[in-house]
Order: structure tokens, then C-alpha cells, then sequence
């Protein structure tokens, strides 16, 4: 059902996406080929976890599943092309979170939340996390004691290290650790630096985050380096980016390089463009698209965000790009006003996906072009509706997946401006 692939594009270096499904047939449905997992499941937390889903499918057969998926829900619009998996669809988080609390005697444990609570599963390694994170992580969990450092407790307040949280550079091989505490103060910082570097010499920098409010919120808002510069770079589709502890950046370097240079394939893109990046986040795609368009207006609402954006353009010495701190769907109204035109629209919303007052704003800048990357098939199928009836017709969908062993799903779509809207 599968046959190994190498993609290699003009927009990068080879992306090693490793595998991609073709069906020849119509794929089952879900509810055709359950995912039950065995009596004794692969993973240890499996029953107590709930993040990977699928971890005891085999993985041809979540692709398989995944792909009827998306292929019933965009059925009235396009056929869904053959999904984008990965050769080795392990251990491939690059940014791993872990919490930090104790056990009845005191003893330091680390973990992640049980899906949908609060409650804390004690997790030594995992087979989605890359396994140095977890190592370090492990490293500090044995440090706590002998440096007299408690974790925090979220049912009476008491405790210092709430969070730990590593994040990678796949392709440069920085490391960032992100101590996250509620308290500024951190006992014997110098030893403690001194000892986890010891164990660990290819930490990049460590950084103090801050965050003493009641929140679900993992980072605060104050934060100090305690070793380095603070933050990473990491290198996609041959464009560099900074990696501070807030950035937005895909979980899956491998499979973000696929993602990336398929929607800019997509794209089709000649050379005498003027594309809008929307949801532009730390302008990962208008900054890699640059090369290949003439102009890239960037919109983005957070201005944390924004400020990384322009940090990373002036890194990859990209001159075509602007940047703007403002709400999309207004930005485009206002564009559209003005009688301003663009050729091409690149959207990656969050996954509730746009909203109808975005894509009737869309409608009215009337780009030739849509490129939309989506993170949840269901509000993508409600948004090609709405987007369908604006008069743009779509021409392919490419489903690529991000998240092995989960049902998360990403997808590219392509629409043209066709001639006539069906409102």
C-alpha cells in the first residue's frame, strides 16, 4: 500500500519525508478499521496518557485511516491526493513540555497531564519525544534533590519548578531548557547550571521563565537567561529562524519542511507575485516564499509574534517583506477599500479554522490564488464551503502527517478564483 519516497525541492534541501500512501481504491472508514489497541499496549502510559491515540496502529494503517478521514470531508470539493507520511514516525517532537510535581513521600516525578485534566501521569521517556529531551529532562528530575529544589504543588501553592521545557534545533542541534518556576529566586543557580551542562555539554542555553500566577498557562510572562543567549535557531527550507521560548514552531521539523515546501509547490509561484501571508505567526512561510514572489505582506495579530517575525527577515536578509501588527480579516477589508490587489493568499489559521467575515474579506481583495494550510480537517470543510460560494474552486488537497500515532491531521489546499460566486 506504500512506496518510499524522497522529496527534493527547489525551495530546500532534501526534506527525507520518508513515505508517501497511494491508494488505488477508496480507503475504509474509521469506523471500518477500529484502532483498538491490544491487551498489553507498546506504550507503558497508553491507558493513563491519552496523547497518541493510535500508538498500537500499525502505521500504514493510521495513514490509511487518516486519509479516508479527510477524504469523506472534503469529498464534495476535490479528490484528496496521496497522503505524505514519514520514513521513521518516532520520537519526532522537537519541543517537549514536562510537569513537574512529587509523590506522597516528596520524591520529584515529571510527566504530562492526563487528556482533559489537571492530574499529572509520571512519564520517563516517550515514543514521540526526542529522546536527548527526555534525557535532560530525566537529568533535572535527579538533580532536584541534592540541590534541595521542590516542585511545585497546584493544590496549595508551596514548591518552586513548576514546568520543564526543551525545545531543539533539528537542524542546527542547539538545545534551549526552559525552567519554568514561581519564583525568581533559584537556590545555587551557578551549581545547578554547572551540573546539568556537565551532564549534558550540548545544551546551547538555559532559561529562567517565571510564572507564579494560577494558570493553565504553562510559561509566564518574565524571563532571564541563565546560560546562552536565551534562545536557538533552527533551519527550514534553507531559511534560519530564532527559537525563543514563546516562538510558535512546528512540533515536527522533519514533516514542517514538507508541509512548507508543499504549499509553496502549491503555490506555482513565477516570480512576479505579490503575496499575502496570513496567521503569519513568526513569518515562517512568507519568509520562505520570498525568494520566489516579488513582494510578501505579512499579517499578524500577536505582536510577540511579529517582533520574532522581523528578527528572522532580517537574519535571512529578506528586503520584499512587510510586516504588519494588525487583525487579518480587517487588514484585507481595509486593503480591498483601498482598491490594493494580490495575486496569492497564503492562510494557516488556528484549528477552529478562519471565520466568515475572513473569507468575505478574502473575497472581496480577490486573489487568483488561496494556499491554505490547515491543522483540522472539519473546519477546513466548513471553511472550503464558504470559500466555494465566494466563486474559488479547489484544485488540490495534499493531507501531510505531522503527528504520527494521533488523529491530528494536516492538510494544503489549493483554490483558484474561478469567474463566477454562487452567494
Amino acid at each position: 500500500m506504500s512506496e518510499k519516497k524522497t522529496t527534493t525541492s527547489k525551495f530546500g534541501k532534501p526534506s527525507n519525508s520518508g513515505k508517501r500512501t497511494t491508494y488505488k481504491k477508496a480507503a475504509p472508514k474509521p469506523a471500518q478499521e477500529k484502532s483498538t489497541p491490544s491487551k498489553k499496549s507498546r506504550c507503558p502510559y497508553f491507558k493513563k496518557c491519552g496523547a497518541c491515540q493510535m500508538i498500537d496502529t500499525p502505521y500504514p494503517k493510521q495513514l490509511r485511516q487518516k486519509h479516508a478521514h479527510v477524504a469523506e470531508l472534503l469529498e464534495p470539493y476535490t479528490r484528496v491526493a496521496s497522503f505524505i507520511g514519514m520514513e521513521e514516525p518516532e520520537h519526532y517532537r522537537c519541543k517537549v513540555h514536562a510537569v513537574f510535581t512529587h509523590d506522597k513521600k516528596g520524591n520529584p516525578l515529571s510527566g504530562i497531564y492526563r487528556e482533559g485534566t489537571h492530574d499529572v501521569v509520571p512519564i520517563d521517556t516517550c515514543l514521540l519525544e526526542d529522546q536527548k529531551a527526555d534525557a535532560i529532562i530525566a537529568s533535572i528530575r535527579g538533580m532536584l534533590k541534592s540541590f534541595k529544589i521542590k516542585t511545585y504543588d497546584e493544590d496549595n501553592g508551596y514548591g518552586l519548578l513548576r514546568h520543564v521545557l526543551i525545545r531543539i534545533g533539528k537542524n542546527t542541534g542547539e538545545i534551549m531548557v526552559v525552567l519554568v518556576t514561581v519564583s525568581p529566586i533559584f537556590p545555587s543557580k551557578n551549581n545547578f547550571v554547572k551540573a546539568l551542562l556537565k551532564e549534558h555539554p550540548e545544551i546551547t542555553t538555559i532559561v529562567l521563565n517565571v510564572n507564579d500566577k494560577q494558570t493553565s498557562m504553562v510559561l509566564g510572562d518574565k524571563e532571564k537567561p541563565m546560560y546562552g543567549p536565551g534562545f536557538i535557531y533552527d533551519i527550514c527550507c534553507g531559511m534560519k529562524f530564532k527559537i525563543s521560548p514563546k516562538s510558535f514552531y512546528q512540533v515536527n521539523p522533519v514533516q514542517q519542511e514538507v508541509l512548507y515546501n508543499t504549499a509553496i509547490e502549491m503555490a506555482d509561484l513565477k516570480g512576479d507575485e505579490v503575496a499575502l501571508d496570513c496567521y503569519s505567526g513568526v513569518g515562517t512561510i512568507g519568509i520562505i516564499a520570498s525568494p520566489h514572489v516579488k513582494e510578501v505582506i505579512s499579517v499578524e495579530l500577536n505582536k510577540d509574534a511579529v517582533k520574532d517575525a522581523k528578527i528572522n527577515a532580517k537574519i535571512n536578509e529578506v528586503k520584499n517583506i512587510t510586516f504588519y501588527e494588525n487583525d487579518a480579516t480587517r487588514f484585507m477589508q481595509q486593503m480591498a477599500e483601498s482598491g490594493d490587489k494580490v495575486d496569492l493568499v497564503f492562510m494557516d489559521p488556528p484549528r477552529a479554522g478562519s471565520t466568515p467575515e475572513f473569507i468575505e474579506s478574502m473575497a472581496a481583495l480577490a486573489p487568483k490564488k488561496v494556499v491554505y494550510i490547515s491543522c483540522s480537517p472539519d473546519s477546513l470543510a466548513r471553511d472550503l464551503k464558504l470559500i466555494a460560494k465566494k466563486g474559488f474552486k479547489v484544485e488540490k488537497a495534499v493531507p501531510v502527517d505531522m503527528f504520527p500515532f494521533t488523529r491530528s491531521i494536516e492538510t494544503v489546499v489549493l483554490l483558484k478564483k474561478s469567474s463566477v460566486s454562487v452567494d
